[in-house]
């Protein structure tokens, strides 16, 4: 029986992985799950193990949080050793994480074929830290499963043209297979939050949260926006803006700050809110998907579909942009399928199992 290693270390990959594991128990393969421990808060792990089914990793690298250079060699050096005792024939990883950066190279290195979920998106800015883990995960990966057709433009126009599958993004199964409407939002210590008469915000890119003058301007615009803003914080964000004494901005009446929530609170969320502001990758694709349009509080975005329909705008840290976008309205021409079309984990589990038994 052939063994498959998935890793997975933060928020988004666990989401990803979720559909993607319940896809691959049809085939006859030996699953063994490690989790780097980048993302260790409750609210940012644990809680996407119990809610999406996942289940408890066969091993925890306690990696925890750090600089880039610090997480990819704690990684590496735990990593190995799992994957030398283990020995899997194909070690998966999702999107763009420092976890999926070194996850790919270590295992490379143990000469270990690599299957990267997520693959061919570009930024084009290697200041990123997500662009660097992109560009060393498709320089190292032998099988790509791309989520858009751009996706496989990008990796064509490198010369990558083999085992590169279109299978749009397991996210989108998650949400295309839910039976029923999202219930209306209910936070903890706030209550329920009225239906359509809020944004819904989350900020968390370095390029943000370590800049001050970049903080400080979307918090400024958020106070300055005609409905309330739900700002959902990462433990890093809270930490910045504490860090650099812009405390003063969540106690405005406009700000209601709350803790990172669940994957289906956050569903709820975002379908019931006007629109979504946020710099995050994985939000914009699921306002996309829940037909909100996005601000996008960053310089560019690999999800370029979400612009070329018109259904949301980079603004970046430029309080006139954020509040300018406030005003557009979601072009509702094209459906929102450039994604896909809730299959991907099902495409996404044959293939490997084709990979793996050719």
């Amino acid at each position: 029986m052939k063994k498959v290693a998935i890793v997975v270390g933060a928020r988004p990959q666990f989401i990803k992985a979720a559909p993607v594991l319940h896809a691959l128990r049809k085939y006859p393969l030996e699953i063994v799950i490690i989790h780097t421990g980048q993302h260790y808060d409750v609210n940012l792990s644990e809680i996407f193990f119990n809610e999406l089914s996942i289940p408890t990793a066969d091993y925890h690298l306690n990696c925890g949080s750090g600089d880039g250079v610090t997480q990819y060699v704690t990684i590496m050096e735990r990593l190995s050793s799992v994957l030398a005792r283990e020995r899997p024939d194909l070690t998966v990883v999702f999107g763009d994480t420092n976890s999926t950066g070194a996850s790919a190279l270590t295992s490379r290195l143990l000469k270990i074929p690599v299957a990267h979920i997520e693959a061919g998106l570009r930024e084009f800015d290697k200041d990123i830290p997500e662009e660097i883990n992109k560009l060393v995960t498709d320089a190292l990966a032998d099988f790509y499963f791309c989520p858009t057709q751009t996706a496989v433009n990008v990796l064509s126009a490198s010369g990558i043209l083999e085992n590169v599958v279109l299978c749009g993004d397991p996210v989108i199964d998650l949400l295309s297979q839910r039976k029923g409407p999202l219930p209306s939002p209910h936070i903890e210590n706030i209550g329920k939050i009225e239906p359509g008469k809020y944004y819904f915000a989350t900020c968390h890119r370095q390029r943000n949260k370590e800049n001050r003058t970049n903080l400080e301007n979307i918090l400024k615009a958020f106070t300055l926006l005609p409905l309330p803003v739900v700002f959902s914080m990462h433990p890093g964000t809270r930490n910045a803006i504490e860090q650099l004494g812009l405390e003063e901005y969540l106690k405005h009446l406009n700000i209601v700050a709350i803790e990172p929530q669940g994957f289906w609170q956050t569903q709820s969320l975002i379908y019931h809110s006007d629109r979504v502001l946020t710099d995050s990758g994985g939000l914009i694709k699921e306002a996309y998907f829940h037909g909100k349009y996005v601000s996008i509080l960053d310089c560019q975005t690999e999800w370029v579909e979400v612009l070329k329909e018109g259904k949301g705008m980079i603004c970046g840290a430029d309080i006139e942009k954020i509040l300018f976008s406030i005003q557009q309205e979601r072009d509702n021409s094209t459906p929102n399928t450039s994604l896909g079309n809730g299959d991907s984990s099902m495409i996404i589990a044959r293939e490997m199992n084709k990979f793996l038994n050719r």
